[in-house]
């Protein structure tokens, strides 16, 4: 049974901490991304988390200094509007799931809460450990972000509505990229 959206976009009556949200997002928790989706004020936070873990990716990927790291966030603010965007057409129009774009925006940023960790990637011997368990455990949060977001079931076929909403979403976010490179002529994968 879903809520009507007057009251599943309502400021919950408690609310986490900042910390406590993007520790519980980290730890896949869905009880918080229930809160995050339905806390219309979370939005900035939201896109903190989206640039702490862009910044710590700018820093981790190359010892960056500021303007690489000022561009990585924008760059991934960017990827995240666009992403929390075709995961809304996917999931909330494609599969009938009951979303907005604010509430996946909301979910989806706080999933990017383990690429903080990125940035022990200048420790040179933890660099590819870091690099692909953090890609991991961002896929896995996305994942539990955009089941909650569209109030898929938390059986396996919500599950499986999420991976798949991800997939294809992942799947077109890399093609938008591909092409922004062609006519840029920068290649640079999104991930």
């Amino acid at each position: 049974m879903t809520m009507p959206v007057e009251q599943r976009t309502a400021v919950p009556a408690t609310r986490r901490p900042f910390g406590d949200r993007l520790i519980g997002a980290a730890r896949l928790r869905a009880d918080v991304y229930e809160e995050v989706e339905a806390d219309t004020s979370a939005t900035p936070q939201a896109a903190l988390v989206v640039c702490l873990s862009a910044a710590a990716f700018a820093i981790g990927e190359s010892r960056a200094g500021i303007t690489l790291v000022a561009w990585a966030v924008f760059r991934e603010l960017v990827g995240w509007l666009l992403w929390s965007g075709i995961t809304y057409l996917i999931g909330a129009r494609l599969l009938r799931g009951v979303a907005t774009w604010g509430e996946l925006l909301r979910t989806v940023g706080f999933a990017q809460g383990p690429g903080v960790l990125s940035a022990l990637r200048v420790v040179a011997v933890l660099d590819a450990p870091v690099k692909y368990s953090v890609a991991t455990w961002k896929l896995l949060a996305v994942i539990v972000a955009i089941r909650q977001a569209c109030d898929f079931d938390e059986g396996r076929w919500g599950t499986g509505k999420a991976m798949l909403t991800a997939g294809l979403g992942f799947i077109a976010y890399v093609s938008l990229a591909f092409l922004e490179t062609m006519l840029l002529g920068e290649i640079r994968l999104p991930f």
